[in-house]
């Protein structure tokens, strides 16, 4: 589960400065439907990184609300803490590529350079010592982020520096980064055609004027002005773009069931709350070129009838809130947002929205949830979004790379789009491989690569030279492949076929000296970790498979074990109520079908074969 029940929430002596501005936050937000989690993010800040239990008395009479509503959602959202925090807040990734990478050897590092332990804050209030499921810059693992700024490729010697520039008071102003992880390759030709990631590293991206100079909101000038809402459906419908956030699913068909709905408001959803393990493609969108993502936001209001839209952005990703919220600022005062845009009849404004740590959150009901101010808790479904979704409106949910490519699509037409990719999936896509290889990065191109080229390729080849084992296509909640499938074509029909998924583009690339109950067992922690805890199946279910998996690795497992993991991983994906317990049945699977003899290694000879694991 999440956080444990038990908890101190001290209150705090606040400075007439500080109940200054927790009023005015709180008097903003009065009567702003599903206000609850912003307010509760600004005031966290206010109060110095934690929630006093009398700011949450204060908060509960001000808002009308009950208290322990509010205890609800500061113990659901990991980045809200009920104890006193540091100045700085250190947190450490510990997502597989992460862990594959060194995990541990950044957190010996921080715990001997820092004099403290996970959870605890050093004696001169400066730094406080946490641990992240994921940070989203998985290309320069491994990583930790203080406060806004990520820090990667971490070495002893790099955090001994960053510590102590920390120290010394030299703060690190995220909003003048370039970006928060690496950066894209423009000497490839593929990236020369580039369609997602055109402009990113040569525009400014809180320019809206170098956007307009490469093309920028063209398309929407298009569709408002040229087309009618239907024929934009049409064109999305016959481009044959599939949603890129994992499952798949046709955009056009999804935007056509909430077309002919008549409501008295609909809305549209980007989901840019990526919080899958290895998936860090749309932070390079957001802080690359966020008129791009906002244009294509716009065209799919447009062409749903949608009044207003909202991009939920992870927590973490603080820059690309800062870049998302200028381009909002820039294109309302250029015309594309606001009241009848571009002289058309359309009407239509976006608000940012920032998560607070919650993998479940990337689910599209649960997303709704907490925009409405609630628990990230999925709902049951149906009804679906797409009918009865935000405020019980007609809602469409996309992300980031699904909406970045709308543009392109209305403005050269379905066809043009079509003539890239592969026939069961046309279009272009951004592959992310990572973990080890020697070039960890982001790839935009036509739908269509092999596992091998990625890697040999645009990878730079397997690091240090040591063989490839294996590889989580997809993201952390798919399968498996091994060396007899490096030459599988990464479209969505043929990844299927061979037990893996396109999903969003991950591919987590690990040698012959990885463990694979090691990875799986981490990727388990974290499973259990971001359970939401709403339903039995999943609840019991991930945290049944994580200690069977550590018993495994432990040397203290037994052979029936194997099937029991499957047996059991099988029956969540049949009763749980959202995708996140519906993921071990992948992961779990395939890695017992190609990798038995290792699992067997720990359970018969009793001992890691590799000598990763405790045992």
């Amino acid at each position: 589960m999440r956080r444990p029940a038990v908890f101190q929430n001290p209150s705090k002596d606040l400075s007439p400065s500080e109940v200054a501005r927790i009023q005015e936050i709180i008097d903003r937000y009065r009567g702003t439907k599903g206000a609850l989690l912003p307010l509760l993010s600004e005031v966290q800040v206010a109060c110095g990184h934690w929630l006093p239990a009398n700011v949450l008395a204060w908060i509960a009479d001000e808002v009308d609300v009950h208290l322990s509503y509010l205890y609800g959602m500061a113990t659901f959202y990991t980045m809200f803490s009920l104890e006193p925090r540091g100045q700085f807040i250190v947190r450490v990734c510990e997502s597989p590529a992460c862990h594959i990478l060194g995990t541990q050897t950044v957190l010996e590092a921080l715990r001997e350079e820092l004099d403290i332990d996970v959870g605890q804050t050093t004696p001169d209030g400066l730094f406080t010592l946490e641990l992240s499921s994921c940070l989203g810059v998985c290309e320069v693992a491994p990583a930790m982020q203080i406060n806004e700024v990520v820090f990667g490729n971490l070495t002893r010697q790099k955090i001994h520096e960053v510590i102590e520039r920390y120290r010394r008071g030299d703060v690190v102003d995220y909003r003048k980064l370039p970006g928060s992880g690496g950066r894209v390759r423009t000497d490839w030709e593929i990236h020369r055609r580039a369609i997602l990631l055109h402009g990113v590293g040569d525009i400014d991206p809180e320019s809206l004027d170098d956007y307009l100079a490469i093309g920028g909101y063209e398309a929407l000038r298009k569709a408002v002005l040229g087309m009618s809402p239907e024929q934009v459906v049409e064109e999305v419908k016959q481009s044959g773009l599939r949603g890129r956030g994992g499952a798949g699913f046709p955009t056009g068909m999804k935007w056509s069931f909430t077309l002919p709905l008549k409501a008295p408001e609909k809305y549209v959803i980007c989901n840019a709350d990526e919080g899958e393990p290895g998936t860090f493609k749309d932070r390079y969108i957001m802080e690359g070129n966020p008129h791009r993502l906002l244009e294509g936001l716009i065209i799919a209001g447009y062409a749903i009838g949608a009044c207003k839209g909202f991009i939920y952005v992870r927590g973490e990703y603080a820059l690309s809130m800062h870049r998302l919220r200028r381009a909002v600022e820039q294109a309302r005062e250029r015309g594309f947002l606001g009241q009848r845009i571009l002289g058309s009849t359309f009407s239509f404004d976006v608000e940012i929205r920032s998560g607070a740590g919650a993998y479940v959150c990337g689910e599209e009901t649960a997303l709704i949830e907490s925009i409405e101010g609630l628990r990230g808790n999925p709902r049951v479904k149906p009804p679906f979004p797409g009918v009865r979704g935000l405020w019980a409106m007609p809602t469409v949910v996309n992300n980031v790379e699904t909406l970045a490519n709308v543009p392109a699509i209305i403005k050269n037409g379905a066809s043009w789009y079509r003539s890239f990719g592969t026939e069961d999936s046309p279009g272009v896509k951004l592959y992310q491989i990572c973990g080890h290889v020697n070039a960890p990065q982001i790839v935009e191109a036509p739908l269509g690569l092999t596992l091998r080229e990625l890697i040999e390729v645009y990878g730079g080849g397997m690091k240090d030279g040591i063989p490839f084992k294996m590889c989580q296509t997809g993201g952390a909640s798919f399968g498996f492949f091994t060396a007899e499938h490096l030459d599988t074509v990464m479209d969505y029909a043929s990844m299927q076929k061979k037990g893996g998924a396109l999903g969003s583009g991950t591919m987590l690339v690990m040698n012959e000296k990885t463990c694979v109950v090691d990875v799986v067992r981490n990727i388990m922690h974290f499973f259990q970790h971001e359970s939401c805890g709403f339903c039995t199946p999943c609840r019991r279910g991930t945290r049944v498979l994580y200690e069977t998996l550590c018993r495994i690795a432990q040397g203290e497992g037994r052979e029936s074990d194997l099937s029991l993991m499957v047996d059991l991983a099988q029956t969540m994906s049949a009763t749980a109520n959202c995708a996140l317990a519906m993921s071990p049945i992948f992961f779990v699977r395939t890695t017992i079908e190609r990798l038995k003899d290792e699992y067997l290694a720990h359970i018969v000879d009793k001992k890691c074969p590799l000598g990763v694991c405790s045992a």
